[in-house]
């Protein structure tokens, strides 16, 4: 039987790690959830990231995606906000 949900990790860095306070998260989510959605519940959960929302890129399975990427079952999902320093 098909399952309506999907289970994705989320690897956290900079600003986000720092928030959660862990690399990375394991999350379900419904079928169909796209990379920015996954970047508007992390900012749900800490309003302070949203600040970043306007600068984070977006990863999937190691390659840059646009916002709007469907999200599959067991993909690694990786926000990378701006990082200072050199």
């Amino acid at each position: 039987m098909p399952s309506d949900r999907l289970h994705i990790t989320v690897k956290l860095f900079a600003a986000y790690q720092d928030a959660y306070g862990v690399p990375e998260l394991q999350w379900e989510m419904p079928v169909g959830t796209t990379v920015v959605e996954v970047c508007d519940r992390l900012i749900a959960e800490h309003p302070e990231l949203d600040r970043w929302r306007s600068l984070t890129r977006f990863g999937v399975n190691l390659q840059f995606v646009e916002p709007q990427t469907v999200l599959q079952d067991g993909d690694e999902v990786v926000l990378i906000p701006p990082v200072s320093g050199g």
